[in-house]
């Protein structure tokens, strides 16, 4: 006989109402820029009103919740979904531009939120939508980088005694790093260096405004970029991204993106004086390694001429040229790596080498514990090692050889690398499945004439939280001729994608709610 185990939705949905409630007043900093602009608040305030309104509502349906490991799962993916649903409500009441229509206002929420980066704006600029608008849309990206359950872990007591369970489901990577005795002061951390990170973006980028070396780098875009920088998320409030910025500017990304891609943890361990723990990890070092490999190709491919203009004959003119070659591989590659998503040019203009090598970069993501998306550098380094010892037992079959990390004696779990490689091969079946559901659609779709190099460049890019593809959802496109089932669809695995999928599959299963 069957052992039925009873899930607690109510506790679950009692914390996701505190969620909300405590998320709430992160509203009023748009409703503030409008007032500035002279801009309408309202948006804003609806969305206020009913984020309390709910999140009050569904905290009186457990008084005092209980939170296990099933409850867990439940609360970190509605909250995922509840959220971005609630973060829609301004561009609705706003009612401006292709956001104003419901599915194309949850898609641009829902990349917000998981800083995906994928956009179905027809026209970027604050002209059409308002600042307030478009810095609430750099704010979403802020909110969901660090994590939104990392962030009420850090301020909400209620919280604190499930607090690694559900910062687990939510964080990206293979396991939580306790940095401190206590969960809430290792989330507290975690959000503390992040802050810090995105303050010295602010200060950088408008800083070279007021050094004369950026002249459109205005306080505004100096911290709508520091807002989606650090999250890994590349909205921008210009139509161009950060190709509408002079050189320098592009070269003052660079870093920030790389730095947001590695795991926060490093600088923690940095910041106390553990410095070999940054400069000794063997994720940091692949990481860099990787990003180091694929800017190298696309650079000499476009200092070959493979996008940009060929080889000046004039001798004079082949350091400038070197130049760009160099700015645009590193950028790109930093940008897709991290899944920043940002652009420094169109890349749809390069050659389809260039652009393979760019789709290739979609699958490795950042680190384990940082904001970038995709399947992460960690686990690609696991399951190479973990190869590695399979074809070695092949020739000594007896041998005992563990898994280990780098040259270090931290074995690995085989429970971990069996979860490894299960999500490995999950997210691959998902990415072929998911590449030809879109390519079907598009039959229907009047209009959108998809490519199967498009289909393919759609699914990874918001699948992984890359955000921009090729073709039709190149840089400077937007995902707005897909069908309105087909942005659903899409929604969804942003949603997936950034919970790692099985956080949220795990719920879909008849396991999860009877023993």
């Amino acid at each position: 006989m069957t052992r039925t185990i009873h899930v607690d939705a109510r506790s679950s949905l009692s914390l996701l109402g505190t969620v909300l409630k405590y998320l709430s007043p992160t509203l009023l900093v748009p409703t503030v820029v409008a007032l500035l602009y002279r801009e309408s608040p309202l948006p804003f305030l609806v969305a206020l009103v009913v984020a309390i309104t709910v999140g009050t509502g569904l905290e009186r349906l457990e008084p005092e919740p209980d939170l296990e490991h099933r409850e867990a799962f439940l609360m970190v993916s509605l909250t995922w979904l509840v959220v971005p649903l609630v973060g829609t409500i301004p561009y609705l009441v706003a009612g401006t531009g292709t956001i104003a229509d419901p599915v194309n206002a949850l898609f641009e929420s829902m990349s917000g939120f998981t800083t995906t980066g994928a956009t179905v704006m027809g026209e970027i600029s604050v002209e059409t939508h308002s600042h307030s608008i478009m810095l609430w849309r750099q704010l979403t990206q802020w909110l969901g980088g660090m994590g939104i359950i990392v962030l009420m872990v850090a301020i909400l007591s209620e919280l604190s005694v499930g607090g690694t369970q559900l910062i687990r489901e939510e964080s990206p990577g293979i396991q939580v790093e306790k940095l401190t005795p206590r969960i809430t002061q290792t989330a507290r951390a975690l959000w503390e260096i992040y802050a810090v990170f995105t303050l010295a973006a602010v200060a950088v980028y408008y800083g070279l405004h007021l050094a004369g070396l950026a002249p459109n780098m205005t306080f505004y875009n100096a911290v709508s970029h520091a807002l989606t920088t650090l999250p890994t998320g590349g909205f921008s409030p210009e139509g161009r991204s950060a190709e509408a910025f002079a050189p320098i500017v592009q070269w003052a990304f660079v870093p920030f993106m790389a730095a947001a891609g590695a795991n926060f943890a490093l600088y923690w361990y940095a910041w106390n004086g553990q410095l070999e723990r940054l400069t000794g990890n063997a994720e940091f070092r692949w990481y860099l390694l990787s990003m180091g490999i694929v800017g190298t190709l696309l650079s000499v491919l476009l200092f070959l001429g493979v996008g940009l203009a060929t080889i000046p004959e004039n001798v004079a003119a082949i350091p400038a040229h070197l130049e760009h070659s160099l700015r645009h591989g590193v950028f790109q590659t930093v940008a897709i790596v991290t899944t920043t998503g940002y652009a420094s040019m169109d890349f749809n203009t390069w050659s389809e080498s260039a652009q393979l090598i760019l789709l290739f970069a979609m699958f490795l993501g950042g680190s384990a514990g940082s904001a970038a998306g995709s399947i992460k550098i960690v686990r690609w380094y696991v399951a190479g090692k973990s190869i590695r010892r399979e074809l070695f037992r092949m020739v000594h079959p007896h041998a005992v050889q563990p898994v280990r990390m780098g040259g270090t004696d931290e074995i690995i779990d085989e429970n971990t690398v069996r979860s490894i490689f299960v999500f490995i091969l999950l997210f691959l079946t998902l990415f072929a499945v998911s590449t030809v559901l879109l390519f079907l659609d598009a039959y229907r779709t009047p209009g959108l004439e998809l490519t199967a190099l498009e289909a393919i460049s759609a699914t990874i890019a918001t699948l992984g939280n890359v955000g921009p593809g090729v073709g039709v959802v190149g840089p400077m496109n937007s995902y707005e001729p897909f069908s309105g089932a087909a942005k659903l669809y899409m929604t969804f695995l942003m949603w997936i994608g950034r919970l790692e999928i099985l956080s949220v599959l795990v719920i879909l299963t008849p396991a999860y709610w009877r023993s």
